[in-house]
């Protein structure tokens, strides 16, 4: 149903989900925007990383609120710090790690929407606002690469002169 009034969240609203060891808050998905955005406040630990995937139909913007991110997108190399905004496009692999010590917080913007319904779909819902346990369970590969696909996420191979450690 399209979105016939305005919202305002608070920076801890929203639906929290564990979610391959992050806590990912979804704030406004496809189903309230009439499929145009999702918009995700995903919170990562330290060294957690995004390994190099591509989003076939969705262009993805960051704006790091905390932490450091190392980020490569195409042939390109980036540290982002906080305050700064990061673009990635459709079809083009990409990749980050949070470079730092500490949890990293990014707002996470997706056109058009799907990437909050993966999250929906391969997470758990968070009791509370907290990164999950690092032996939290994470559903097994070949499921997370299903469901993946089916929001047109795929894992791509790294080249290695882009490689994240």
């Amino acid at each position: 149903m399209p979105a016939t009034r305005g919202l305002v969240l608070g920076p801890d609203e929203g639906d929290p989900y564990h979610w391959l060891g992050t806590l990912s808050i979804t704030k406004i998905l496809g189903s309230s925007t009439t499929g145009n955005l999702d918009v995700v406040d995903h919170r990562v630990p330290p060294g957690f990383a995004a390994r190099w995937h591509v989003h076939r139909d969705a262009d993805e913007v960051f704006y790091l609120i905390d932490g450091d991110l190392e980020v490569r997108c195409g042939g390109d190399a980036w540290r982002a710090g906080r305050d700064s905004l990061v673009f990635l496009p459709r079809g083009v692999p990409h990749g980050f790690v949070n470079s730092t010590d500490g949890p990293a917080r990014i707002l996470i913007f997706c056109a058009p929407a799907g990437f909050g319904d993966l999250i929906v779909a391969l997470g758990e819902e968070a009791p509370q606002l907290d990164l999950p346990p690092a032996d939290a369970p994470v559903p097994p590969p070949d499921r997370i690469a299903a469901v993946a696909a089916a929001h047109g996420i795929c894992r791509t191979q790294e080249p290695e002169s882009t490689k994240i450690s």
